[in-house]
């Protein structure tokens, strides 16, 4: 997974963000959804996990999560999960 380090939050919590894409189950079968559609979708599934929309002009598509490394990878497995069952 190709995580992204950015500046931690006033906090001092580490924050990390990963492109929409990486995020979306293997093989997933997308039908008729446009980009658009299946950005909405995974950014909705992120929000229960506590994912973020990441508005910046240099990281286009991006879900922000306030976690350490060790926590993103299960992160990943729960937003695929979750978006695999609403197939």
């Amino acid at each position: 997974m190709d995580f992204t380090r950015i500046k931690s939050d006033v906090n001092g919590n580490p924050r990390h963000v990963i492109h929409f894409l990486a995020l979306e189950p293997e093989g997933a079968d997308h039908g008729a959804l446009t980009i658009s559609e299946r950005y909405q979708r995974v950014i909705k599934a992120a929000n229960k996990l506590g994912g973020r929309k990441y508005h910046n002009k240099s990281y286009g598509g991006g879900v922000v999560f306030q976690a350490y490394e060790c926590e993103l990878p299960r992160l990943v497995a729960m937003i695929r999960a979750l978006l695999e069952n609403k197939q």
